[in-house]
């Protein structure tokens, strides 16, 4: 089966999962249900396709299919943040009021964050890629324990209030904050689509890539940008959700088998698309939101993350 016919059918089952969640169960509430609906539509899919662009786009980078910016501690970062601002100012603060101060604040951070964790990896050339892994996951376990002991010491009910912000929610997403985040990604596929023949080219190595007539630390800079700044919308907007990229990503390399990255990243958008609008509607129809989609997503991330690491070691073996 080619690969178009097969991003034909992802796209297919994606307008499915749409439709069903926009227009199930509406009866006659569909004036004050339909445009919320949308709007969580709207939502899952700009969080879906930020997350499978910048996951894709940070392995062909890194060489390496397991490593995700939500691993390396970008989503430890978000948290910090928020207990933070919870810890220090308060609920009533205006950083928490106002939501687009909270969400500019939570994406400047996380950028920085990123910027200063990737610009030390991608000089220690020298240094395993596992080494790599180690380092960024004991960043993200440091900033998690960071947050956890702030929590502990938080006033409960201000910790009643963080809690809505520990996991990803597509049920209370604001509706003025999806139409910024989607301008942004906008802006990032507009830069990022030109440089899709580059990525290409440097899936292939620094040394051939080089040699091709690619400017190769240049574009690898501007790549990270582009996707940490892409992770921390989605997650400034929904909320982490750490092995998600992880799981589409490496879905869309083994569907589609190639090296083009408009069809792999296509391929990963549709599929997390299928995933989030999907997976939503069936906690909010089958297990009637008695659980969240984020705790399903990364049960089964970690569990497939682990697989990977097995299968990465024994093919090295």
């Amino acid at each position: 089966m080619r690969n178009r016919t097969k991003l034909i059918i992802l796209a297919v089952i994606s307008v499915i999962c749409m439709l069903l969640y926009a227009f199930y169960d509406i009866n006659g509430g569909f004036s004050y249900a339909f445009p919320r609906r949308l709007i969580k539509i709207l939502a899952m899919t700009i969080t879906g396709v930020a997350i499978a662009y910048s996951t894709v786009v940070f392995q062909t980078i890194t060489h390496n299919r397991i490593l995700t910016p939500s691993v390396m501690g970008l989503d430890s970062m978000y948290m910090v943040v928020q207990t933070f601002i919870y810890f220090f100012l308060g609920s009533t603060s205006i950083l928490v009021i106002n939501k687009y101060l909270n969400f500019s604040i939570s994406i400047i951070a996380m950028v920085a964050f990123a910027l200063l964790l990737y610009r030390f990896l991608f000089r220690a050339d020298k240094f395993p890629i596992y080494l790599l892994l180690l380092i960024g996951m004991i960043l993200g376990t440091l900033l998690g324990s960071a947050t956890t002991f702030l929590q502990v010491l938080i006033d409960p009910n201000e910790y009643l209030n963080l809690q809505s912000k520990m996991f990803a929610s597509f049920t209370k997403v604001n509706a003025d904050l999806v139409w910024v985040a989607l301008a942004i990604l906008a802006a990032a596929f507009l830069y990022g689509f030109k440089m899709m023949s580059k990525l290409d080219v440097m899936s292939l190595g620094r040394e051939n890539a080089i040699n091709l007539g690619v400017n190769y630390d240049k574009v690898v800079m501007n790549m990270l940008v582009l996707s940490s700044i892409l992770i921390a919308t989605s997650t400034a907007l929904v909320g982490p959700i750490t092995f998600f990229g992880l799981i589409v990503a490496n879905l869309s390399y083994q569907f589609l088998s190639t090296y083009k990255h408009s069809i792999l990243i296509t391929g990963a958008s549709l599929i997390s698309i299928i995933a989030l609008v999907g997976g939503q509607f069936i906690i909010e129809h089958l297990f009637e939101l008695n659980t969240t989609l984020s705790v399903i997503i990364n049960f089964v991330g970690g569990i497939y993350f682990i697989y990977l690491l097995l299968r990465e070691s024994r093919s090295a073996g």
